[in-house]
């Protein structure tokens, strides 16, 4: 039980003995969050809402075989995370070039912290401020889409999906060590990409 009411693993394992009403909670409880992660890698919201929808069909399908000591939400995007993968693949087997994402800053390693786009744009700005930040979400969306892939899937479970590094290690099949130096690697370049904008917001100011 947890503050906000039974776990995930707890609803997952009512839902197995029948209960209808533990797996829509599971539904509500991460829908957005996968179609928040689904999106920012496919960039198309209709494949994202298909994806999500086909993450918790295999969620049902394999609802017997969830291992009772794992974590529902690393199963979760796991699924998610391959459903992504297999999408973009064979979107490049059909267009070998196509050119069709929020970010922190600050020396600290672990991606802790406000949105780089809420830090710099923050939430009172006139006109031309805000036009500033309609430019920098722009600038923040290309910059994150020009990480390198490893680097960009873990920018978005930690950022966007709020994941802790143990849990995105599991889901990406590597150590928490190499998670934390590839957030890290991510938050240089987009510090380095972004930078002229944080100039020019602190001038607005």
């Amino acid at each position: 039980m947890t503050a906000e009411g039974p776990t995930d693993e707890a609803l997952l394992a009512r839902y197995r003995r029948g209960d209808t009403d533990a797996f829509r909670s599971l539904l509500r409880r991460h829908q957005r969050a996968l179609y928040n992660f689904a999106l920012r890698q496919v960039r198309v919201p209709s494949v994202a809402e298909d994806i999500v929808q086909d993450v918790f069909v295999r969620i049902v399908q394999n609802a017997e075989t969830f291992k009772e000591e794992s974590r529902f939400s690393t199963w979760a995007y796991t699924i998610a995370r391959n459903l992504c993968i297999d999408h973009l693949r064979k979107r490049v087997h059909r267009r070998h070039a196509s050119l069709d994402a929020p970010a922190n800053s600050g020396g600290s390693d672990d991606g802790e912290g406000a949105p780089l786009a809420e830090r710099i744009a923050g939430p009172t700005m006139g006109a031309d401020r805000s036009a500033i930040g309609k430019q920098l979400q722009t600038h923040i969306r290309a910059a994150v889409e020009a990480l390198p892939e490893d680097q960009r899937e873990v920018f978005l479970m930690r950022q966007v999906s709020e994941l802790p590094f143990k849990e995105i290690a599991e889901i990406v099949g590597v150590s928490e060590n190499t998670v934390k130096s590839r957030m890290r690697y991510a938050l240089e370049r987009l510090q380095a990409a972004l930078a002229e904008f944080e100039d020019y917001a602190r001038a607005v100011k």
